[in-house]
Formats: structure tokens, sequence, C-alpha cells
């Protein structure tokens, strides 16, 4: 049974896990378009939501908590001074998940197109 779980464990450690969403961040912030798996897409989501209110709060404490979630500062100031901004009078909802009719190739997984909005 899978009472009270709250986050997919994807087979990995904490410190897998974590490097798997800080690498997924990057790239959508770079990129501002990913394609992955529909589980990792629904799962790095609200890290990324998270990172987005980060960056719309643009204070020196925000940075560094941004900077401690993603230790990248070429990633955090492309997220504080272009992809934050776009987002000032929204509430929420920043990324938008497309799932992807076609399955890979090697391991049928659902593929899913993960992308800021706007």
């Amino acid at each position: 049974m899978r009472h009270r779980v709250k986050k997919k464990h994807f087979d990995r450690t904490k410190e897998q896990r974590r490097a798997l969403y800080r690498s997924l961040a990057r790239a959508l912030i770079m990129e501002e378009r990913i394609e992955t798996s529909l589980q990792r897409a629904k799962a790095v989501k609200p890290f990324i939501e998270k990172l987005i209110t980060l960056g719309k709060k643009g204070d020196l404490q925000a940075r560094r908590l941004a900077l401690e979630l993603l230790p990248d500062r070429k990633v955090v100031k492309r997220l504080f001074e272009e992809v934050a901004p776009r987002f000032e009078n929204r509430q929420g909802g920043y990324t938008r998940i497309v799932k992807l009719p076609e399955k890979r190739k090697g391991d049928g997984c659902e593929l899913a197109l993960l992308e800021l909005v706007e």
C-alpha cells in the first residue's frame, strides 16, 4: 500500500533524485522547453514552480535560496533576470505539460513536453 507517499522515488536515493530535479530544472530554464517522460515531468513541475516563485520575489534572500536549490550561478541569473519577470502578473501555473502521442522506442515510456507558459 502507498499510504502517505507524496512523491515518486524513481528507484533512486534522495541525492540522485535531487540531481535529477536540478538537471531537468536547469535544462528547462535554459531551453524553455524539454522533452522527458511523463512521470518525470509531473515530479519536477512543483520544483520548477517554486524556483520561478523565488525568482519573482527577486531579493537577495530569494536568490540565495535559489542558489541552494539550483547551484549554478548562470542559470539562477537567467531565472531572475529573464524568466521570472515574464510571470510578474501571474499567480501560478508557470509550466505546462503536454503529452506526446508517441512512446519512447527503447522502453515504451510515455513522453511529455514540459514548457514554460507564455
